[in-house]
């Protein structure tokens, strides 16, 4: 995990990783032959857009209420026993680009909990702990569709 010296540098981090989580999604957005599944990555690019904006709102105002939910998210666990893909061929296949964001997912889930758990500022790790919800509601997803079209045709 890389040290942070301040909260604004582990926001700045945040929001960068979550621009260049939109990037990824949107990206294979493109690169994917199935129409629906190119929906979803699109509204997941914008989903993270979403978070980069109330990691910039956070950063803004520090001093605002939070109301967040606590929500357990189901977990397959599918995304953790599947190979690497590598994100720069231009052949991915359906089951590459579910792997490839079952993969992010999983990481900024970890990224958010390991934040929400070095900051002693409750605003904070709320906004985190929430973030990692939310990144686990979307590794979800794919790993549903995944075990819904991938692992029923084999």
């Amino acid at each position: 995990m890389k040290e942070f010296k301040s909260i604004d540098n582990i926001l700045d981090f945040a929001i960068k990783d979550e621009q260049r989580a939109s990037d990824l999604y949107a990206d294979l957005a493109t690169r994917i032959s199935n129409k629906e599944m190119s929906k979803v990555f699109i509204q997941f690019s914008q989903e993270e857009l979403g978070h980069k904006k109330k990691l910039e709102n956070l950063k803004l105002n520090s001093n605002r209420a939070s109301i967040f939910e606590d929500e357990k998210v189901q977990d397959l666990q599918i995304g953790d026993y599947i190979v690497e893909v590598k994100t720069s061929r231009n052949d991915l296949s359906y089951q590459d680009a579910l792997i490839i964001a079952m993969k992010e997912e999983k990481s900024a889930f970890k990224l958010y909990s390991d934040l929400a758990a070095m900051t002693a500022n409750n605003e904070f790790k709320q906004m985190f702990l929430m973030l990692a919800q939310e990144e686990a509601k979307h590794k979800l997803r794919f790993e549903i569709e995944y075990d819904d079209n991938i692992l029923q045709e084999n």
